[in-house]
């Protein structure tokens, strides 16, 4: 390939006119999918950062190799019970997707089915993937949904595994979400509208046309989404309406599909709540004058609110997250002290959460269907410790190992260290940062880092282990997760401290963690790279335009850098509902003026940028691809330094980039060489 030069968006002169002022503004001009100028700039976009990055090719390649060595290519998943099946999932080597088992019993494998292939169904789409898997009550049906392009509207297809064949009824455009009634016969499922929000629930009878479904319930405030779902019990349908701070439950029998929905508390703005099912009550989780959320319980014939007794009152600083109504306990998965936990509450005698021997870890419920068990499987990970199942033997108060995941190459948790340790932010808040090197990586801000971040939507970052982050380390890397404002990691509060126009506090959170961790020697300016993905890739974005001086590189993938434009556009996807989050910049001056200030491509300046590598699906219908592209656009044109700068488009997927696990880890090896390289870190693991 002969030179490529970095390819000049178009730009066209945009009015807006916000609260009677009127200002106008260059947009680029790349908000069209389907027009071939839009399609010709992103691939010569491509071109260029393949040309850039060509001498990271042979990098690349020993990083999936690497990558690809550590992972058990051929593995089973642990047997779940479903009744009298027991549910498994297989991976081949050289397979991209899943298989699909179920057998009578755990250890049968001889006698395992096969109930859906991943591969089959993707054929040779470059995109597959899995909306819902659904089995009917008499475990005769598989309903299940795929999507081939990466825009999660899916289809569904029914199977009969007495006959192995499909049923002639197809479901098109619908969303995640399902449940089937107890007659085998009747399907619940979720479609979205335009601005890709979903919003209607279906009956579908089986055997009849799609034209003949009937709507059950439609959910007209688009700052709603609705799902579907149906109770460990098998009971009740439950149909949830959830806006960012509101929530609405209505509950059908399950025996009864073409019954009335029945509202548990009729929405109230600000009050959120979650509904499961136990006997002749409902266990209600909410924040009624509840900041970090209670638990009650209310009779089924009259579940409203002035009819819910507490179970678990409130407690201060102890966010209760979800609570999983079985036939003789409830288990209730809660966090304090940034760290999560499980709780045991029998019906009879005193609650108590399990204990676990590290002090940097996560843990949350894995797949319980079985209502009347005397065990709880636990899913268990920290940053040295591979995801691990457990099953919690309640009576014995004893954590059963089950499996933990294979890490081949002779990994030992042994030869690294994790901890925590906590920055000050410009207020003076502590905030947490959990920390994973290997032994003996020098602290004395030679070493490189990777500072990852997210902090939106009340969404926590807890200690996680990745095969993919191994190849890093073995290189003398320290990876750091900054626990942000805007995240849930302390609580109700530390997420409302980084929401509306509290935002910034998200932002200038992360670079007090950067300051803190070069303060501490644990890296150093010139060796640290800040990665972050979605809501995490504003936080990439407007951190470079703060503080561009603390970072070396950073890695910003299906970034929300266009934010106040997107928010400004109620026609867009996920809008609407999004003003609860940030705002409405329409309604309200200062929420435009403070979105305004922080947004990263309105602030763009002319000044040096660290090294940039932005990622897009042209296909994501959470963060539109056109947002990556006009931030590279303008920076390229308003930057002063000649650092690298690139846009690496996914032409066939979405928001979660290449579907196949292959594929995902060469995406993987480009994006750890680009760190590796921007920070002049070894290109060899060292020994």
């Amino acid at each position: 390939m002969g030179e490529v030069t970095a390819p000049v968006a178009k730009r066209v002169p945009h009015i807006r006119r916000v609260h009677g002022d009127e200002t106008t503004d260059e947009w680029y001009w790349l908000v069209d999918r389907d027009d071939p100028d839009t399609i010709a700039y992103l691939e010569a976009e491509n071109a260029f950062t393949e040309a850039g990055t060509a001498h990271l090719a042979s990098l690349r390649e020993r990083l999936f190799e690497e990558i690809k060595a550590r992972v058990q290519e051929t593995d089973l998943s642990v047997p779940v019970r479903r009744g009298p099946w027991w549910y498994v999932t297989r991976t081949e080597e050289g397979k991209q997707y899943p298989k699909l088992c179920r057998r009578p019993g755990p250890d049968d494998e001889d006698r395992e089915q096969l109930l859906l292939d991943g591969n089959e169904l993707a054929g040779d789409s470059p995109y597959f993937a899995f909306g819902v898997v659904d089995v009917s009550p008499d475990h005769r049906l598989v309903a299940y949904s795929t999507d081939y392009d990466g825009d999660e509207s899916y289809t569904v297809r029914f199977k009969d595994h007495e006959s192995g064949q499909l049923l002639p009824d197809v479901i098109e455009g619908t969303y995640y979400g399902s449940a089937w009634s107890t007659d085998n016969a009747t399907f619940f499922y979720t479609t979205i509208d335009e601005a890709h929000r979903p919003y209607r629930i279906w009956r579908h009878r089986l055997g009849t046309a799609g034209s003949d479904d009937v709507l059950v319930y439609e959910e007209t405030d688009e700052r709603f989404f609705v799902s579907i779902a149906l109770s460990r019990s098998q009971k009740f349908v439950l149909v949830s309406s959830n806006s960012k701070i509101t929530s609405e439950v209505s509950v059908l029998a399950a025996a009864d599909p073409a019954g009335t929905l029945t509202v548990v508390e009729p929405r109230r703005q600000g009050v959120e709540y979650a509904v499961d099912h136990q006997g002749d009550r409902f266990v209600i989780l909410h924040n009624d004058g509840a900041l970090d959320f209670e638990v009650s319980e209310a009779p089924v014939a009259t579940p409203g609110r002035e009819h819910w007794r507490p179970l678990i009152p409130h407690s201060p600083g102890t966010r209760l997250m979800d609570v999983d109504a079985f036939a003789d306990h409830l288990v209730v998965h809660l966090r304090r002290d940034a760290l999560t936990r499980i709780r045991i509450v029998p019906d009879e005698g005193d609650a108590w959460e399990i204990e676990f021997p590290e002090s940097v870890f996560s843990v949350e419920p894995a797949e319980n269907p079985e209502f009347a068990t005397d065990e709880v499987r636990l899913a268990y990970e920290s940053m040295v410790t591979p995801p691990t199942v457990y099953d919690y033997e309640i009576a014995d108060r004893a954590l059963v190992m089950r499996k933990q995941q294979p890490v081949l190459g002779g990994y030992d948790p042994a030869d690294f260290e994790s901890h925590r340790t906590w920055a000050e932010a410009d207020d003076g808040t502590r905030v947490p940062i959990s920390l994973v090197h290997r032994n003996g990586v020098p602290n004395d801000g030679s070493a490189p880092c990777v500072l990852y971040g997210y902090g939106s939507y009340e969404v926590s970052m807890d200690p996680w282990f990745s095969v993919l982050r191994l190849p890093l380390l073995d290189r003398g890397f320290v990876f750091a997760i900054a626990h942000v404002r805007g995240g849930g990691e302390c609580g109700r509060g530390w997420y409302e401290d980084g929401k509306l126009l509290h935002k910034r506090n998200t932002f200038t959170d992360f670079i007090a963690c950067a300051r803190h961790i070069c303060d501490q020697e644990y890296t150093s300016v010139e060796h640290l790279a800040a990665r972050g993905g979605s809501a995490g890739g504003l936080l990439m974005g407007a951190i470079v335009n703060i503080a561009p001086e603390q970072f070396s590189a950073i890695l910003a993938e299906v970034p929300f850098v266009d934010a106040l434009n997107t928010i400004l556009d109620p026609t867009l996807p996920l809008t609407v509902m999004e003003w609860e989050e940030w705002g409405n910049p329409i309604e309200s001056a200062d929420v435009f003026e403070y979105m305004k200030s922080y947004s990263p491509y309105e602030n763009v300046d002319a000044k040096t940028y660290p090294a940039i590598l932005a990622t897009a699906g042209l296909n994501d219908p959470r963060v539109g691809y056109h947002e990556p592209a006009k931030w590279v656009a303008r920076l390229r044109a308003t930057k002063t330094d000649d650092r690298p700068l690139f846009l690496k488009t996914e032409m066939g997927s979405g928001h979660g980039g290449p579907s196949g696990r292959y594929d995902a880890w060469h995406d993987q090896a480009f994006s750890l060489a680009f760190l590796i390289d921007a920070l002049g870190a070894p290109t060899t693991p060292i020994s």
